[in-house]
């Protein structure tokens, strides 16, 4: 039998939610049907049924009851962030050419790219269908505002691909975008819905925001720290040619030598054996990795720190503990 106190704050979270995260399963499962495209629900079943963690549509509940909500939408803005970040996998694999998905083959790989790509946009159609159900139009503003900036950073990344002049700058906007927003989003809309007010819905999107920020560079950061047990191989980024901030922190530092290098290996895409151990060289001269590190932490503190004008309550401390635990693997 398992524990009834799980040891990670995201189960701790998800126990103590049960009874509101049995309702968005349910209400997944019943909008991701197609009366006359039984393809749709083959492939969304492949992705939504395959597990992962919920951990969008658990802040959208967790907000809404650490504000004190009793009504019943809050289940539908869990759903519809769940259906925007289904949504945007399935058009992601399609744009990396990805196989593999939480340890399973792709939707475009077991069926095809058109499939992938159109039961994407099914699915973002759905997600709007949820949040008219709520009659609130402040929250649809919210989530289609994220969903634009979410396809924005997406199209940011495509265009500074191998792109050396790639800075600092331009990957955070990629990062804001991609990641963070619907994590942002996903926190303001549990509290508009719930009525927080407009400094708590505050905190509760700059909880989102900083959230997502540290999520997605300590996620980087972990292809060069990868190991066994971290469900990443260590350099794939490398290999891809993906500037993420440990190689454009390298980048800003090099040399001329060094950035020889990096315009062979990420520019033009010329890697040969070796290479990685290589570039993991350069990025511990120039100590990119540690501060990659210290800004993954940072961004996790900023977001506790949005936490602390919210009620006092077991659910604020959970998501305190989440800030903590995406940057984990890194202390």
């Amino acid at each position: 039998m398992r524990d009834e106190i799980a040891h990670q704050p995201h189960e701790r979270l998800a126990n103590h939610l049960a009874e509101d995260l049995a309702g968005v399963n349910a209400l997944i499962r019943a909008r991701m049907t197609s009366e006359h495209a039984p393809r749709i629900p083959e492939v969304t079943a492949h992705l939504v049924e395959a597990g992962g963690k919920r951990l969008r549509p658990m802040l959208t509940l967790a907000a809404a009851r650490l504000i004190g909500y009793t009504g019943p939408y809050h289940l539908h803005l869990a759903a519809a962030v769940e259906f925007i970040h289904t949504a945007t996998l399935l058009h992601d694999d399609v744009v990396d050419g990805s196989e593999k998905r939480r340890g399973r083959p792709t939707a475009n790989l077991l069926w095809d790219n058109k499939s992938s790509v159109l039961v994407g946009d099914y699915l973002f159609a759905r997600s709007f269908q949820l949040m008219t159900d709520t009659g609130a139009v402040r929250v649809l503003r919210i989530l289609a505002d994220a969903s634009a900036t979410i396809a924005e950073g997406e199209v940011l990344q495509l265009t500074a691909a191998q792109n050396l002049a790639t800075d600092e700058a331009t990957y955070l906007k990629v990062v804001r975008g991609k990641t963070a927003a619907l994590f942002a989003a996903a926190c303001e809309v549990g509290g508009v819905i719930a009525g927080a007010g407009a400094e708590a819905e505050q905190a509760l999107h700059d909880y989102g925001d900083a959230m997502g920020v540290a999520f997605q560079i300590a996620d980087d950061l972990l292809d060069y720290w990868g190991g066994d047990g971290i469900g990443k191989n260590k350099g794939d980024d490398f290999r891809d040619r993906k500037l993420t901030l440990p190689l454009i922190k390298a980048i800003a530092e090099a040399d001329a030598g060094e950035r020889a290098f990096w315009v062979r290996t990420i520019e033009k895409g010329r890697q040969e054996p070796g290479d990685l151990d290589v570039a993991l060289g350069l990025m511990e001269k120039h100590g990119t990795l540690e501060a990659t590190r210290a800004e993954a932490l940072g961004w996790s503190a900023k977001a506790k720190a949005a936490l602390a004008g919210l009620p006092d309550d077991p659910i604020r401390d959970m998501l305190a503990d989440i800030a903590d635990y995406v940057v984990a693997r890194l202390v």
